[in-house]
């Protein structure tokens, strides 16, 4: 009986869509370009044109400073937030990082924690799996599979790496292993006791749960697994009506199960159109809008401005109060002479008395 609580038209069939973890920013991928929409008043802020085939994957850093694009053209890009939100409208921004080390297209991306320090994991159908630095670019492990890779994420604690494949395997990548090298194969016959076999269709997306003894899988054989990491046993199997394109696993909001739960903000509509270059007709939103920046062409005072005319208002007015007219100025003065004279006498008194 889920009601829709708003439908949003975008300029084409979405084949990536994220939210950053602050919950400010949505990030779509439309064909070959990045959609950047400000969720707080709809406005889109930016459209990213570098990749040169259709986008596949989107992600955020933890901390909202970063975002990684992969598409069918092989590239995976590091993108800087900040840096898109200051450049011209006229201008497309550059990526942080390019990464081109990929021969067939990227299906997935990961991102671990620590900003933008964190590591970054990429799979592709070239049958293989890379691991890169982000504040620095540098490629820190390639892991070569005889399947093509269609999923992957890291743990937590980013002791391991989970890769699922085109035949329906799991594989497990130890990242603290020994010897520690760049260029790693898995090889299946070795490391048995390191696949989830039980998928008999390819294997979509992943997740591990926080504490990182559970594994959550999604395939094409329209089933949802559940695993346990240690013994590789599948504990639950869930069946859908059509291939599973993503599962996740999250922590259960505050407000999940009480039946009355709605969003206390309306969702405003999301603009077709770069902000800046919307019809004067676009701007009849409903919903209050808060500008917090002086940059807004628009008619009208902003915030910023407001607060300065009343600061100036409470400057003035407490510059009255202090200084009052000079006759009543002056008795003040002459008043607070004779409490200090006073004041010093009965010091002095007290001082020869003593």
């Amino acid at each position: 009986q889920d009601q829709l609580q708003q439908k949003i038209i975008c300029p084409g069939p979405v084949t990536c869509l994220t939210a950053s973890p602050n919950g400010l920013y949505i990030l779509a991928g439309v064909a070959e370009s990045i959609y950047l929409w400000e969720v707080s008043n709809g406005n889109l802020l930016a459209i990213l044109n570098r990749h040169y085939q259709d986008l596949t994957c989107l992600c955020f850093t933890d901390d909202s400073s970063h975002f990684l694009s992969g598409a069918k053209d092989c590239l995976a890009l590091v993108w800087n937030l900040y840096s898109v939100l200051q450049a011209e409208p006229s201008q497309i921004p550059d990526p942080r990082h390019v990464w081109s080390r990929h021969s067939l297209p990227i299906t997935d991306l990961c991102c671990g924690f620590g900003g933008p320090l964190a590591r970054a994991a990429t799979a592709s159908l070239d049958q293989t799996a890379k691991l890169w630095e982000i504040s620095s670019g540098e490629l820190l492990l390639s892991v070569l599979f005889d399947v093509g890779i269609m999923a992957v994420t890291l743990d937590l604690s980013e002791y391991h790496m989970f890769c699922g494949g085109m035949d329906g395997s799991i594989f497990q990548v130890d990242l603290c292993a020994w010897p520690v090298q760049r260029d790693r194969t898995f090889q299946t016959e070795r490391e048995n006791g390191k696949i989830f076999k039980g998928h008999r269709n390819q294997v979509t997306c992943l997740s591990v749960s926080t504490d990182g003894s559970l594994l959550l899988s999604g395939s094409h054989d329209e089933t949802v697994r559940l695993w346990d990491i240690q013994s590789k046993q599948c504990l639950k199997t869930m069946n859908h009506k059509g291939p599973v394109t993503n599962a996740l696993i999250v922590l259960a909001p505050a407000n999940m199960f009480n039946p009355d739960g709605k969003p206390s903000v309306p969702l405003p509509k999301f603009s077709k159109h770069l902000h800046g270059t919307e019809s004067s007709d676009d701007q009849g939103n409903e919903g209050v809008t808060l500008r917090l920046g002086l940059h807004q062409q628009e008619s009208g005072e902003s915030y910023l401005e407001k607060a300065e005319k009343m600061y100036s208002q409470m400057c003035s007015t407490r510059e009255k109060n202090l200084m009052g007219d000079q006759e009543h100025l002056t008795i003040q003065v002459s008043e607070l002479e004779e409490e200090v004279s006073t004041l010093r006498k009965i010091n002095k008194n007290l001082f020869d008395f003593s």
